[in-house]
């Protein structure tokens, strides 16, 4: 079984072009790791979460995937001690989730809600416009054209780049994009996980960037008996290298967030952005999930 050595940085993963500038490496991060139990409250040492965001940069990672809802607020404000003034770096952060306690999500997409908290999280992240700004959820009790105008509208006034939707239906994205242009997509996708496979090739047709959040689950397939681990072991890597490199290949627009609060998972992730499966790997792969 051919591989290539993994590069120590994410530059062989590639770029794909977001906003005006020169867009971002493939391989980003996720900062969801980085609160309390729950995704509730301060995480335990965060002097440890604001290396682990310097040694990301250090790695060649340049989009960062953070919310107001982690925390909640505690996220960005670690994201900017760690990183501003941001030179080279893409900061994606999202709104449109209320927070009660520890593991507690309830949807909210009313138009002044979306507003406020856009302009709290350029406070917190400390930046006149925010390069990615992206609604969370759809908010059922709420008209959808209306929390795509709000976007619309924050977009026009300079205060967001660009337009990102999170755990949508192609159907949504579609809506959105009669009022606003959409620059990404946010769905859970994995390799055991594939029930966005539609919204992914339509993201793939029109050039929108797929962000897939829980993009290491494998469940069974990386045990040590599983297919995962056991091609892991032919390469001579990690398992989660396999499945963030099957990502990558899987499509182009394809952008793989992987969080971790440990620096040694954070290095060997970001590792698999010079990792190539052979077609045979991917095939094997692609018929198990």
């Amino acid at each position: 079984m051919a591989s290539n050595p993994p590069d120590s940085s994410v530059a062989a993963s590639g770029r794909f072009p977001l906003g005006d500038g020169p867009g971002v490496h493939r391989l980003g991060y996720g900062t969801m790791r980085l609160t309390g139990p729950g995704t509730w409250g301060p995480p335990a040492d965060p002097t440890a979460a604001v290396a682990l965001l310097r040694r990301a940069a250090d790695l060649g990672v340049d989009l960062f995937d953070t919310a107001d809802s982690y925390g909640p607020d505690i996220v960005e404000n670690l994201v900017r001690e760690a990183l501003h003034p941001y030179d080279g770096i893409t900061v994606a952060t999202k709104a449109g989730q209320l927070r009660s306690g520890p593991g507690e999500w309830v949807a909210c997409g009313r138009p002044e809600y979306l507003r406020r908290k856009c302009e709290q999280s350029l406070r917190r992240l400390g930046v006149e416009r925010i390069d990615l700004f992206q609604l969370h959820r759809v908010d059922p009790t709420v008209p959808a054209a209306e929390q795509f105008g709000v976007l619309a509208a924050l977009r026009d006034e300079g205060k967001i780049a660009a337009v990102g939707l999170s755990e949508v239906s192609i159907e949504q994205i579609q809506q959105a994009e009669a009022v606003v242009d959409v620059a990404t997509v946010q769905n859970r996708y994995n390799l055991v996980d594939r029930a966005s496979d539609a919204v992914l090739r339509y993201c793939t047709e029109q050039g929108i960037g797929f962000l897939p959040w829980f993009p290491l689950a494998a469940g069974s397939l990386a045990e040590p008996d599983g297919v995962v681990a056991e091609i892991a072991a032919g390469y001579g890597v990690s398992a989660a290298q396999i499945a963030i490199a099957w990502l990558l290949q899987r499509s182009s627009v394809m952008l793989p967030i992987p969080g971790t609060s440990l620096i040694g998972h954070l290095e060997d992730n970001c590792r698999a952005g010079g990792l190539e499966l052979d077609l045979e790997t991917v095939a094997k792969l692609d018929s198990v999930g």
